[in-house]
């Protein structure tokens, strides 16, 4: 049995992937700082393992096949990313261990490229999408080397799944409960989104498709490419209900960003919620074959609920 191991097994993604490795008959280890996982890993080992910590990262990691590098700190902190990175490469070619990471849109900048394939050039306009592309070029450099393997799936802002810390359930869905829904830029704009279910069957798919990828390949997550407006419909045809529509007001995070760190990093990211764009691939249906899309109103639906926000009788998930 193949034995994966899921760094940052308590976070919003890194829950989702795990539960799909264990649904789909692998050996899984849920690593975490304290050693603790949620209820809803039933079928996981629990490890502590620090990732600031190199040596505490090899042990936790010790014999397994694959890691998931599910790390990801808050904004505030993202100094934190590539010492990780430099140790998850550790762990990995000290156990001789595949890398599988998730990869953002960040690494593009501003002004975005309305449709991203796999050959998009990187134009990062931003510290944190500097820090990722000084990421991507330390894999891509441990693969260069023989060192280690990795499989990079890129994909845009995640929704579904338990937790906090999305942009669906901090401001989208933030007051649907109170009949309005907050859109965070333009209500037409069309933008890039992974429903976490989805997104953790294709790392699934990869790891059971090994022998079709290369030492080091970065391929894309066609999600939800959709408008505020959209996701608006799905969430009303969720409660059975009109919501109003209202904006995010950038005005007020602007001027409180001199004073407020992470009011500051979102604000150093908001040219994503005003620039149109799209993820596009055909080589992750070459290499997994049918990629999982639920459709727009039910994977509203189901992230809705897992944040607790009642939905109408007939559009409860099964």
């Amino acid at each position: 049995m193949t034995k994966i191991a899921i760094l940052g097994a308590n976070g919003r993604l890194g829950r989702v992937v795990a539960k799909a490795f264990i649904d789909a008959g692998f050996d899984v280890r849920a690593v975490t700082r304290t050693g603790k996982v949620p209820a809803e890993l039933k079928g996981a080992t629990a490890i502590a393992g620090d990732a600031l910590d190199r040596q505490s990262l090899i042990r936790a990691t010790q014999g397994v096949d694959i890691v998931f590098n599910g790390l990801n700190p808050i904004y505030t902190d993202w100094g934190k990313c590539l010492p990780m990175a430099e140790n998850v490469m550790a762990a990995c070619h000290a156990n001789n261990a595949l890398h599988l990471f998730p990869g953002t849109v960040y690494n593009y900048g501003s002004p975005m490229p309305q449709v991203i394939s796999e050959e998009t050039p990187f134009h990062p306009t931003t510290e944190k999408g500097r820090i990722r592309c000084a990421m991507e070029e330390l894999f891509r450099r441990e693969a260069d080397v023989g060192r280690v393997r990795t499989i990079l799936l890129r994909a845009g802002d995640f929704f579904g799944g338990t937790g906090s810390g999305s942009w669906f359930d901090l401001v989208v869905a933030a007051k649907m409960s109170k009949g309005t829904y907050t859109a965070p830029g333009p209500a037409d704009l069309v933008h890039e989104w992974a429903y976490l279910p989805d997104f953790a069957a294709a790392f699934v798919g990869l790891a059971r498709n090994l022998d079709k990828l290369g030492f080091y390949e970065a391929i894309n997550f066609p999600g939800h490419a959709v408008t505020d407006l959209d996701i608006k419909a799905a969430a009303e045809k969720a409660l059975g209900h009109k919501l109003k529509l209202s904006f995010m007001p950038w005005w007020v995070l602007r001027a409180g960003s001199p004073f407020v760190a992470m009011w500051r990093e979102i604000v150093s990211m908001s040219y994503l919620r005003f620039e149109a764009h799209r993820l596009v691939s055909a080589r992750l249906e070459e290499v997994i074959g049918e990629i999982q899309h639920t459709p727009l109103d039910r994977a509203v639906a189901e992230a809705m609920q897992d944040i607790g926000i009642a939905v109408a009788p007939s559009r409860q998930a099964a």
